[in-house]
């Protein structure tokens, strides 16, 4: 049974005229150094935030006294508020996150095991306008800030236990993370950093419905990430029905541009495929998959469509599903199927910001 419960941390909107301490562009390092600051404690100030989970600058009590309150004066660490924060039975939880200018995004954490994966938002909303997706259901606003990226980060580590970390992100919530690379990658490289997150780079995966161009820039900037590519449909007709920028861009250019990352990167790709009930489940279907991953080194993770209310897709009954994988088995082909957790509380990208926008 899902759980609500109140914010925790500051639930107070965030100041801003306040420079926000987690984006690049706060320029702290400078701002200590005109304060005759020595270089070492932009460094001391993320571990407090990373590492130490510091919520507020007054909790850096290795700092001095009126450096803290300098800071406080000057920056903030938190550009968002806890709308809501929900729980599931299966240790899932949800964020529901109020950012400065009044928009609202999502993110995850899951629990499987010793794994601590994050799902986090790259934007506000989404602009690929996938039919079944709740995220994209009134387009995008805008691209999310370095900072805002990586706050979502240090929410979901707070929900933590001080003995556990986070194991994995990925970029798979709102939004498409290569229409905003120019943000995500240094967000990224931040939850990489062993004085931040040290979460390592190949446990960090970036969905995307498939950007050519945006394909071959992240190859050429930083090609350690894996990539998943949003697939939903083996031919042109279909995609372009779900998928409704597939239209400008085709199938062909999209695995061509999937197979040039492949190559650079050298990791297994997946190609996520969203199996919606008598629409695109059906053994051939399936064969059509088949016949497009060919020979390549790739997973196909197929995840059995979550229903959204107030939208006409349905869930694929049990049996269709398995015909389904039963033929991408028989052609050899690598498959998998995600397994639902937070469902009680709408853990899909997309759902909990227009429940409560309805609310």
């Amino acid at each position: 049974m899902a759980q609500e419960s109140a914010p925790f941390a500051s639930s107070a909107t965030p100041d801003p005229g306040r420079r926000h301490v987690l984006d690049p562009a706060s320029g702290l390092a400078a701002w200590l150094t005109e304060r005759g600051q020595p270089g070492w404690r932009a460094g001391a100030i993320r571990r407090w935030m990373h590492g130490r989970r510091a919520a507020s600058f007054a909790d850096m009590t290795d700092l001095p006294r009126d450096l803290r309150a300098d800071l406080e004066a000057e920056f903030r660490i938190w550009s968002t508020s806890i709308a809501v924060h929900q729980r599931a039975d299966d240790g899932t939880e949800k964020l529901l996150l109020a950012l400065a200018d009044g928009q609202r995004i999502e993110c995850v954490l899951l629990r499987d095991g010793d794994r601590r994966t994050v799902c986090i938002s790259s934007q506000v909303g989404c602009a690929m306008g996938c039919v079944f997706c709740a995220s994209g259901i009134d387009g995008v606003a805008r691209n999310l800030t370095t900072g805002e990226i990586v706050e979502q980060l240090l929410r979901l580590a707070a929900l933590l236990p001080a003995e556990e970390r986070l194991s994995h992100i990925v970029v798979m919530g709102m939004g498409e993370p290569l229409a905003n690379l120019d943000r995500l990658l240094p967000a990224l490289a931040e939850a990489q950093d062993p004085q931040g997150l040290g979460i390592s780079q190949r446990r960090i995966t970036i969905s995307t419905v498939g950007l050519p161009a945006a394909i071959d820039r992240l190859a050429a900037a930083n090609p350690g990430y894996h990539l998943a590519v949003s697939l939903h449909a083996a031919d042109d007709a279909l995609r372009t029905r779900l998928v409704p920028v597939n239209k400008a861009i085709g199938l062909a250019d999209v695995m061509a541009a999937a197979d040039r990352y492949w190559e650079a990167s050298g990791r297994r790709l997946t190609f996520e495929y969203v199996l919606l009930g008598g629409v695109n489940d059906s053994p051939d279907h399936a064969a059509a998959v088949a016949r497009l991953m060919g020979r390549r080194a790739a997973l196909v993770n197929v995840i059995p469509y979550n229903a959204v209310a107030g939208m006409p897709w349905q869930e694929p009954t049990p049996a269709a599903r398995e015909r389904f994988l039963g033929v991408l088995r028989d052609a050899g082909i690598n498959v998998q199927v995600r397994r639902r957790k937070g469902e009680s509380i709408a853990a899909a990208c997309g759902q909990l910001r227009r429940s409560a926008a309805d609310a």
